[in-house]
């Protein structure tokens, strides 16, 4: 696996999008691959989180016929975190401050999630 590249992959979107400031590939049970966070924030806990996060909303996709799921945002008063599937065995998490501009994430997340999709595959 090419972690240069995927490092290189979280990096421009945290320099490209205003307000992301943590970005986190893991393994759909919430085993974190590579990560690009703060000093303060843990990659295995937020991949943990975010596998749940994916998981529960993958199961109500699926029950309400939504299709195959792509991505859920939590908002919060100080933040967000986005969560994208990338493929069926793995996810990427973006943590994002109030400034995060959200059309621009979600703009930009887009061939992020396809390189590091490629990259993750054998």
């Amino acid at each position: 696996m090419d972690y240069d590249a995927l490092g290189a992959e979280l990096r421009k979107l945290r320099e490209n999008v205003t307000g992301v400031t943590d970005t986190v590939v893991a393994a759909s049970d919430g085993i974190p691959i590579i990560a690009d966070v703060a000093k303060n924030v843990e990659p295995v806990h937020i991949s943990a989180l975010a596998a749940a996060d994916l998981g529960i909303a993958r199961q109500a996709a699926e029950v309400i016929g939504l299709g195959a799921l792509s991505q859920t945002v939590v908002f919060g008063s100080q933040g967000y975190m986005a969560v994208y599937a990338v493929g069926s065995m793995s996810l990427m998490v973006v943590l994002g401050d109030k400034g995060l501009n959200l059309g621009r994430l979600l703009h930009e997340s887009r061939p992020v999630i396809a390189r590091v999709g490629s990259i993750l595959t054998p």
